[in-house]
């Protein structure tokens, strides 16, 4: 279908609105470039007009953008449709992918629509509009900040929210207003591509490839919608599905909407990552024009899917109500993350970074990403990836933290946006769930609202009903629960460990990480802690002079309610207090690294009772202290290499055999979620620091394909003479004939955390050589060393590191390969405020003091 982008360069203009503006006085009446798809702090910031709006304190100086008016302009030539440079086509639609949010939209100065939605397209026939030669269109951008306030007074006064913005009355990214760990910019802009679609007699408007598995074989249904001119009448549609040079085709006749079937035998199907190869299969669907077979189709639609079953078991048993994730018939154990939006700024989220970010997901051994309801709906391209890299997806609808008003006024909304939502993402195979919501139900039961709510309406709708019923009626083959954290019965507490998926929020929010242990969960959609980024990113937008974890740029950089004081509270039990800022950065990534990992090994031990775990959170969308893994500079914290660890398929840990660990009674649990079961010897011992054996134990154990086993081990092998001095390391041998356990790491199990362990803090033997893309360093521990990370960026800012968090036992050695632009200075590679571990923290404090 021919389209005339509009895409590219626009104007951007602030508009007076007869109240006293909000607007410096040096841009009032100021034409400025602007680019689209885009927003309007990235036009001012490309023009020089605003400072980097993620450096220091700037977000509130830049507060007026989300309170001011913007005109968007452009012109464009065209041709009437039988004149020189027509294109021959009756109808000509202008096709908006995203308008963000208040929107009103001219055509050669006649009004052709209003929007006021960021999660909803729009198309509308403007033809007659159209003019031979120059044309103007202009969308002008009401402010949205003001926007939400009017219409939360307009409609009610406040429903509860969690944000010093109303965003639940206006159907805009939640979190552009700000989160526990986002700026607030509330911009506005076209966000998506934007131009003209021209046609002729009928168009696709949407597929929805909805598969089924029947046996070996698979049947693609593909729900076909068109809109037509005039009378509707049937249309040919063909679908192909090809794979390896072979086509599989059917062939049908729809008028408005029809069902067009393709069987394909011996079908390979699409498995998640670490069950088997992600299958894809190419679909392209035809629109011909009846009566003339050699025309060229009206219409095509393209798109890869794949052929795989879902559903989610809550099939009731003993110990409550469990939560399996079941693809292709075969549970899968979920080792997940949280997505939140890649950058505050979202049009500069392009395939390249997403394809980074996936990237980071696989290889910390992530197998499922949760895109959160405060965020958006995805591009098509984010899903695409999954999909390619077997990554499993869970989609909330859009509504999180907050109640919802029911009413017309903002439900018609909501559910035009969830039809298009759904309908848009059914071909990905990817997407293997879809969640009512973040976090509401949850807060209806327990935060309070039903009094502040005194009978008004607050969501339960949208979650029960209209959700439901969408999905029964365009996606029936996905699962559906209402809100997470679910319970299967809406007369059960959301959030209980017996039943569906919890959020834990009470450890870091009040308690020691050592509470997870007090949780028993079926299935844990959300849980974190909190760590700074990474030097170079932190103190490339932080300048408090000195540096220090309360200075004011650096709290414009901690959004979390009393973020530093938990930060502190959950390393004072278990690392030495920190004297230098330098020391402060490592405790604190150490601390976020070991507190995650406490939890999910937990969790996975406590298999098969509990069936996933998605950690708060993977990415971050500015430079921030927060609970993202990866930050905003795409360096990898400490916290990324643990859940590269503790995700492993194949992983082993020493728990406590009951809950609070008091009768000192300890087992090993080793889990192989893979295909190949393993025969193993397992020796374990309790050493000292110096590498002296006090006690020791050798058993052969197996374990099956995608199974686990236990085994109690030896009270004189877990009870320390002095914790301060002894670790309990446990190896794994493969049985005589079995094969090798690849992929199961030993286990070093530390008696006592760090501040109470009498650790060296002398620097263990390092070398370093440089190489023509970075260095190597090679660390070698004449007794034991926790934790040897190596800061890459404070080495060259643009280097990586390929392992962190090492833990060396007398006379071994680990090399650490860093990556960069170029050659990386050997002493910058072992400078002790980069080559840094736990026992540092027991020496003299290095780097610069705290004030």
């Amino acid at each position: 279908m021919p389209t005339l982008s509009l895409d590219g360069a626009w104007t951007v203009t602030a508009v007076p609105t007869g109240q006293p503006s909000p607007v410096p006085a040096d841009l009032v009446d100021v034409t400025v470039p602007a680019l689209v798809p885009g927003c309007v702090h990235l036009d001012l910031l490309a023009a020089g007009l605003i400072a980097e709006p993620f450096d220091g304190d700037n977000e509130a100086a830049q507060q007026w953008i989300g309170s001011t008016d913007w005109r968007y302009e452009r012109t464009f030539e065209w041709s009437p449709p039988g004149g020189p440079g027509g294109d021959g086509h009756e109808r000509h639609d202008l096709v908006a992918l995203g308008l963000d949010t208040l929107a009103t939209v001219e055509l050669n100065g006649t009004v052709v629509a209003t929007t006021e939605n960021q999660h909803r397209s729009h198309r509308w026939s403007v033809g007659h509009l159209l003019r031979e030669g120059e044309n103007t269109l202009a969308v002008t951008f009401a402010a949205p900040v003001p926007a939400a306030e009017r219409r939360q007074e307009e409609n009610g006064g406040e429903l509860f929210h969690v944000n010093h913005h109303p965003y639940n009355a206006l159907r805009k990214m939640a979190s552009s207003f700000g989160w526990d760990w986002g700026i607030d910019v509330a911009s506005s802009g076209i966000w998506r591509s934007i131009g003209i679609e021209s046609w002729s007699s009928a168009r696709i408007d949407s597929v929805r490839p909805l598969v089924e598995l029947v046996g070996g074989t698979g049947v693609l249904h593909a729900h076909v919608t068109l809109t037509q001119q005039g009378v509707p009448r049937p249309r040919p549609v063909t679908v192909a599905v090809s794979r390896d040079g072979a086509t599989w085709t059917g062939r049908g006749a729809v008028t408005t909407s029809g069902v067009v079937d393709v069987v394909v035998p011996d079908v390979r199907l699409w498995w998640p990552r670490g069950h088997g190869e992600p299958d894809l299969y190419d679909v392209v669907v035809t629109l011909a024009d009846d009566g003339d077979d050699d025309a060229a189709p009206l219409d095509a639609w393209r798109h890869a899917i794949g052929f795989r079953t879902v559903e989610i078991d809550t099939t009731p048993d003993d110990a409550g109500t469990p939560f399996v994730l079941r693809v292709n018939g075969r549970d899968v154990e979920v080792r997940g993350a949280n997505w939140i939006p890649d950058d505050a700024f979202v049009t500069r989220v392009d395939r390249a970074r997403l394809e980074r970010r996936i990237a980071d997901a696989t290889e910390a051994n992530i197998n499922l990403l949760r895109v959160w309801g405060g965020g958006l709906y995805e591009s098509d391209e984010f899903y695409d990836l999954c999909s390619r890299e077997g990554v499993l997806v869970w989609q909330d609808f859009l509504l999180a933290c907050a109640a919802y008003a029911e009413e017309d006024w903002l439900a018609r909304e909501i559910e035009a946006e969830a039809r298009e939502a759904v309908t848009r993402l059914s071909k990905h195979p990817s997407l293997v769930l879809w969640c009512g919501n973040n976090e509401n139900v949850w807060g209806y039961v327990e935060w309070g609202w039903r009094a502040q709510l005194a009978g008004r309406t607050w969501g339960a709708g949208y979650y029960f009903e209209t959700f439901p019923a969408i999905l029964a009626e365009l996606d029936p083959t996905r699962p559906y629960i209402p809100g997470s954290p679910f319970s299967p019965s809406r007369l059960m507490t959301p959030n209980d460990p017996a039943n569906g998926t919890v959020h834990i929020w009470d450890v870091w929010n009040a308690k020691d990480y050592t509470s997870y242990r007090e949780w028993r969960p079926r299935f844990v959609a959300e849980f974190g802690f909190q760590g700074p980024p990474a030097w170079t990113t932190l103190f490339d937008v932080v300048h408090d002079s000195p540096a220090d974890p309360y200075g004011h740029e650096m709290l414009v950089h901690q959004k979390a309610n009393e973020g530093n004081l938990k930060l502190e509270r959950g390393y004072l039990s278990h690392l030495p207090a920190p004297r230098t800022i330098d020391d402060w950065h490592l405790v604190t990534q150490l601390n976020q690294a070991h507190a995650i990992t406490f939890g999910i090994a937990w969790f996975r031990s406590l298999t098969p009772r509990c069936t996933g775990a998605v950690v708060w959170q993977l990415n971050d969308d500015w430079p921030v202290v927060s609970w993202a893994a990866v930050d905003y500079a795409e360096r990898r914290k400490p916290l990324w290499y643990a859940l590269r660890d503790v995700f492993a398929p194949r992983y082993a840990t020493i728990q406590p055999v009951d809950v609070d660990g008091t009768d000192g009674a300890h087992e090993l649990v080793v889990l192989n979620d893979t295909e190949t079961p393993l025969r193993l010897v397992v020796t374990a011992r309790r050493t000292r620091f110096d590498g002296a054996v006090l006690a020791e134990e050798s058993f052969p154990l197996d374990v099956s394909a995608r199974g686990h086993a236990r085994r109690a081990l030896a009270e004189a092998v877990m009870t320390p003479a002095d914790a301060s001095e002894e670790i309990v390391v446990v190896t794994f041998d493969a049985a005589d004939g079995a094969t090798a356990p690849d992929g199961l790491a030993r286990v070093v199990h530390d008696l006592a955390d760090v501040v109470d362990q009498r650790l060296d803090p002398a620097a263990p033997a390092a070398s370093a050589t440089s190489t023509p893309d970075g260095a190597v360093v090679t660390v070698t521990a004449s007794g034991y060393v926790r934790d040897v990370v190596v800061l890459a960026d404070r080495a060259d800012r643009s280097a990586s590191v390929d392992r962190s968090l090492v833990s060396l036992l007398p006379g071994e050695s680990v090399t650490f390969t860093l990556r960069g632009d170029g050659p990386i200075d050997p002493a910058a590679a072992t400078d002790p405020r980069v080559l840094r571990s736990a026992n540092q923290l027991h020496g003299d404090p290095i780097g610069t003091p705290l004030p």
